[in-house]
């Protein structure tokens, strides 16, 4: 009779041990579903949080907090007097560096000048990704050559056939930048490959175990040329981020029936969910049913891949500081900023009544 009291301590400890755990599993699952649904961390935009460049079409920026301090900003850039589809015959990738995350970004150089039709990319360099891997910088992009000239008649096929994925490495982001002689990601020999026309738009994520993932935009010759298709996504793992990456086969971000159902993806792995999560151009609101928007997909390999439960990251609108909601033809290229661990910072290219910009949406913390 006299050992009961502590048999009831014991009990007690056990049942407070218990509630403490289930309290904190509670917690981690709140925290998961706060980030699945993706459209409450945005926040209004200021007035000054725009990249806009006079004679210039700018597209789809990415950022990178260097050793200096400084945010570097890599973007896509190609003159007005050529038309807006000439991204694939003139675009150039360019720096610019501002004190603050939210901008504002000053122009600095040309990070992946033209250097010669007879390089792989010699023309155009496009949709650049910035990262820093071990103290180094990578940025990974979309490059092409061909004829050089602008179609007045739509895009330059020749130009958009022959994209392919490139990688240049820095050990500071104003480089100089040590450009790969030849792509990194080419097309598949296998003629009924889904990337056996062309591939672009790699998307980068250190991986749960080190490695590197890569997701790509690839187009396939299943259907009508030039333009081909379906227009799908692949996934390519690497053991460091210069490569060589080896080609994984599921498609990603598809749905059945769908020849072009996303584009634009930015991905990456949050320790604390331990999952990926994806930011994609949803074409047609395949994945919303909110017509052209983003959506948010999430995964537990990088390989496997769902819409999350609340997919629509945002319709094709912008809420400016001072109250303003700004409705825009395209919302694209999301590119994220995470610090501390978290996103802080989505940026994306804005088209609207003929004109560009890259706009800096601040994420609640």
């Amino acid at each position: 009779m006299k050992k009961r009291p502590y048999t009831n301590i014991a009990l007690i400890i056990i049942f407070t041990i218990l509630i403490s755990c289930k309290t904190e599993n509670k917690k981690a699952i709140e925290k998961t579903v706060e980030i699945t649904d993706f459209s409450k961390l945005l926040q209004p935009v200021p007035l000054h949080s725009k990249v806009v460049e006079d004679g210039y079409y700018v597209w789809g920026g990415s950022v990178v907090k260097g050793k200096d301090g400084l945010y570097h900003m890599y973007y896509s850039r190609w003159l007005k007097e050529y038309g807006f589809d000439a991204w694939v015959t003139h675009s150039e990738i360019a720096h610019a560096t501002s004190e603050n995350a939210a901008g504002p970004f000053k122009f600095k150089e040309v990070a992946l000048p033209i250097r010669g039709a007879e390089f792989w990319d010699g023309l155009t360099t496009h949709n650049p990704t910035i990262h820093r891997f071990n103290d180094k910088y990578y940025l990974y992009y979309m490059g092409t050559t061909g004829d050089g000239k602008v179609s007045t008649n739509g895009l330059n096929f020749m130009h958009r056939n022959n994209q392919r994925i490139g990688m240049a490495w820095a050990d500071d982001p104003s480089g100089p930048w040590h450009r790969s002689e030849s792509p990194i990601i080419d097309v598949s020999q296998d003629k009924q490959a889904y990337d056996a026309l062309m591939v672009s738009n790699p998307s980068v994520s250190k991986m749960k175990d080190g490695k590197i993932l890569m997701i790509y935009k690839a187009v396939a010759k299943h259907k009508k040329m030039p333009f081909g298709g379906p227009v799908t996504h692949l996934a390519a793992i690497a053991d460091s981020p210069e490569g060589p990456f080896n080609k994984k086969t599921q498609l990603i971000f598809y749905k059945e029936g769908e020849a072009f159902p996303a584009e634009d993806p930015y991905i990456w792995y949050e320790k604390k969910d331990n999952r990926y999560y994806a930011i994609v151009k949803d074409m047609t609101g395949t994945f919303t049913n909110q017509g052209m928007s983003l959506a948010l997909f999430t995964s537990m390999n990088g390989l496997d891949w769902k819409p999350a439960k609340n997919a629509l990251v945002t319709k094709r609108e912008i809420e400016w500081a001072n109250g303003e909601l700004e409705k825009v033809g395209r919302l694209e290229r999301p590119q994220l900023l995470i610090e501390n661990n978290q996103p802080a910072m989505l940026y994306c290219a804005v088209q609207v009544n003929g004109n560009t910009f890259n706009v800096h949406i601040p994420l609640k913390k």
